[in-house]
């Protein structure tokens, strides 16, 4: 999508920053409220998924009632000339990939803190059903003070199992999976805390606790070993 594109006569297009197993990610002006905010606009081969389509809608409605600190607001979700994407809050900062590969490790109070954060979004989306499924710190964001916001909530599950189909993608998620998605089975608000245990494993460490030279091998490890 070109810079200066305007979406729905409100959403001008700055610039590209980044990309996803399924869409490409805008920084863009909203031209109403003069606030910028970040534009997810799913890609043009999943546009001719009905059943696809109807889900990435419903789960970022759903996602669209949650409001919490450690959680990126949604604020749209929005169809144009074939286009559908969803507008949310911009966070500047960095993933907490990208600080865990700066830094190495951090130290215990800084991983805690984080931790209870992200815990404390989790907590809030389950009371209202709704599970992210790809809790990793590729989808956690970090403040310029620290505070971590939770990206992708509630169309992360239908994404997780999209992306297994259509990118390789999976192979930066495996690492996450909770034995029960491993291991193809129901998934439960547990998941996420599973997730969220590896992530505190490696804030605190450096490293996941869990690695193989494949996918299935690093699943595998998740079911027999925990």
């Amino acid at each position: 999508m070109e810079n200066g594109t305007i979406l729905k006569e409100r959403y001008k297009i700055l610039r590209h920053i980044g990309s996803g197993g399924m869409a490409e990610v805008y920084l863009a002006e909203d031209l109403l409220l003069n606030r910028q905010v970040a534009i997810k606009v799913l890609r043009a081969q999943f546009n001719d998924d009905k059943t696809l389509l109807n889900q990435f809608k419903h789960e970022a409605q759903s996602a669209a009632r949650l409001s919490s600190p450690s959680i990126i607001n949604i604020f749209d979700v929005c169809e144009e000339n074939g286009k559908s994407f969803i507008v949310m809050e911009y966070v500047e900062g960095k993933t907490l990939k990208n600080l865990l590969e700066e830094k190495g490790r951090l130290t215990p109070y800084q991983a805690v803190k984080i931790a209870c954060e992200i815990a404390a979004g989790l907590s809030h989306a389950h009371r209202r059903s709704i599970i992210h499924c790809d809790i990793k710190p590729h989808n956690i964001l970090i403040t310029e003070n620290m505070m971590p916001k939770i990206a992708d909530f509630g169309i992360a599950r239908m994404i997780s199992s999209m992306t297994m189909v259509y990118t390789n993608s999976v192979i930066g998620s495996v690492h996450y999976l909770s034995p029960e998605q491993a291991g193809g089975k129901p998934i439960t608000a547990q998941s996420d805390i599973y997730s969220l245990g590896i992530v505190l494993f490696e804030m605190l460490t450096g490293h996941v606790p869990f690695d193989g030279n494949t996918a299935v091998a690093v699943a595998m490890m998740h079911v027999e070993k925990t």
